[in-house]
């Protein structure tokens, strides 16, 4: 099985510009789509983990759901704190998967790998959100197969950064999410974006990771040291690769048309 995670895409509405007017991150995504209908062996599906648009309004969702057009593989979608919840569901109304009312969360269960997607958005907040309702509801779906390999996706992280700033706004209640997810030993991953960066940590029995975005990066700055921002870099996409036996392995792919050479041993 082959996974494909896009993150973190913040499409404005058709022809405008984000980044303070920076940068174009439809056609970014654009580059992303392309890649992945290109690549080989085929992905069975894609997640997308959050911040789908930047400032939550319908004309952005209509360009992201134009751009999605594009994308010959099956794409998941959850919220991420740039999303609006209802605006989601209503331009997605035929994605069957997402629920009609309350969080959009959900599990995909006709893969080898079974895939429960987590909605962490917490409206006016930049912070993510596993409240006691969340959480009971992930235990519950936990529990109904507690042998089956199982990958958690979400927005935003519950493992620490060493960046101030992210570590600022990652996910509340992640401890009460830790304590359960801990009594299972079937988690092979929790997948986040929000950060604009790969990141992995052992966390509560599994690995929480994160993926960097198809908008630019943020800035590596450790525990404070130099500037806390963005700067442009290339799209990525992360790419994980379910092995019988073995287990997840998760790469990071560059989106970009450099010519590849052989190795030359």
């Amino acid at each position: 099985m082959l996974i494909a995670q896009i993150t973190d895409l913040h499409i404005r509405a058709k022809g405008a510009l984000a980044y303070s007017g920076r940068i174009d991150t439809g056609a970014r995504l654009t580059q992303a789509i392309d890649y992945l209908n290109a690549f080989e062996p085929r992905p069975d599906l894609v997640l997308a983990t959050g911040d789908l648009i930047d400032l939550g309004t319908a004309a952005e969702y209509a360009h992201l759901r134009e751009l999605l057009s594009r994308l010959t593989l099956p794409c998941y979608l959850i919220p991420g704190n740039h999303d609006h919840r209802e605006h989601l569901r209503a331009a997605f109304a035929d994605h069957a998967y997402l629920p009609r009312q309350g969080f959009l969360h959900y599990t995909i269960e006709d893969r080898p790998v079974r895939l429960i997607g987590l909605d962490t958005h917490d409206p006016g907040k930049v912070g993510g959100l596993m409240c006691e309702a969340r959480t009971a509801w992930l235990d519950a779906r936990l529990a109904e197969q507690p042998k089956r390999p199982t990958v958690i996706f979400m927005h935003h992280p519950v493992h620490e950064t060493g960046i101030v700033g992210m570590d600022r706004v990652r996910c509340e209640g992640a401890e009460r999410m830790g304590a359960v997810v801990r009594r299972y030993d079937n988690i092979e991953r929790v997948l986040c974006g929000h950060l604009h960066r790969t990141t992995q940590v052992r966390w509560c029995g599994t690995i929480s990771a994160s993926v960097p975005a198809t908008a630019p990066e943020v800035v590596l700055a450790i525990d404070g040291m130099g500037p806390f921002g963005w700067r442009d870099s290339p799209p990525h996409i992360g790419i994980h690769l379910w092995r019988d036996g073995v287990g997840l392995i998760s790469h990071v792919a560059t989106v970009t048309d450099a010519t590849p050479y052989p190795f030359a041993y």
